[in-house]
């Protein structure tokens, strides 16, 4: 199983970027998100990876982290959802979003990606909805595990060092903050799939919010309605 990539950057198409790791070509396919967040041709990027077997096929998928990977896991274990499907969301919404969509029972957002219609929306935030909590829960974790290149990598004799990437950028402390107060809140004593419901909507009205702003929002959106 190929679980990252490093190499450099031969060039990007609209789906895919090939890599070229000590002179092996590898095809990566990406979302939009992924491929934007690339360096430029020549440099060296870090991709971990999720390969795709089937009678007639091989593919490779790329993501930058560990919690974009295991949300294109999640995306593929509903029926009807391929790999594409799943890209398709991850690239139109982000992992951030897509959790957040799910959680809020929002299958119109779902919908908005590429290739994925209502029924098949209505179906992924059925089937995930129980889920998303615990990835979500892991999302700090996850998210510093980034598929960064190390400073001193070196992919072979010939790459300037000038050409080396620098490392990925760090995630948004937003996505960090979700997750801490998706914690504490259960820490509290909510239910999981509560404490997602409430934390998401907070990040949605509070986008810049930080944890402690987080949690006093979501415990007012908790609290009993009179």
């Amino acid at each position: 199983m190929i679980g990252k990539l490093t190499g450099r950057v031969d060039y990007r198409a609209d789906d895919h970027v090939l890599l070229d790791v000590n002179g092996v070509g590898y095809v990566v396919y990406c979302s939009d998100r992924t491929l934007a967040a690339l360096p430029g041709q020549g440099e060296v990027a870090a991709l971990f990876t999720e390969l795709v077997v089937r009678e007639d096929l091989l593919q490779l998928f790329g993501f930058l982290s560990l919690y974009d990977r295991e949300w294109h896991r999640l995306l593929t274990s509903v029926q009807g959802v391929g790999a594409k499907a799943s890209m398709s969301m991850l690239g139109t919404l982000g992992a951030e979003g897509v959790a957040r969509a799910i959680t809020l029972g929002d299958a119109a957002a779902v919908k908005a990606a590429q290739g994925v219609g209502p029924k098949l929306a209505q179906r992924v935030v059925n089937e995930l909805k129980d889920k998303v909590p615990a990835i979500m829960a892991m999302g700090a974790n996850a998210h510093d595990v980034l598929a960064a290149v190390p400073d001193d990598a070196v992919i072979d004799e010939a790459t300037p060092a000038a050409r080396r990437s620098k490392p990925a950028p760090k995630p948004a402390p937003a996505a960090a903050a979700q997750s801490e107060a998706l914690s504490a809140l259960q820490n509290l004593g909510y239910a999981p799939a509560e404490a997602a419901g409430a934390v998401s909507q907070a990040a949605q009205d509070m986008p810049e919010a930080d944890t402690p702003a987080l949690i006093r929002s979501a415990l007012r959106l908790l609290a009993p309605k009179d």
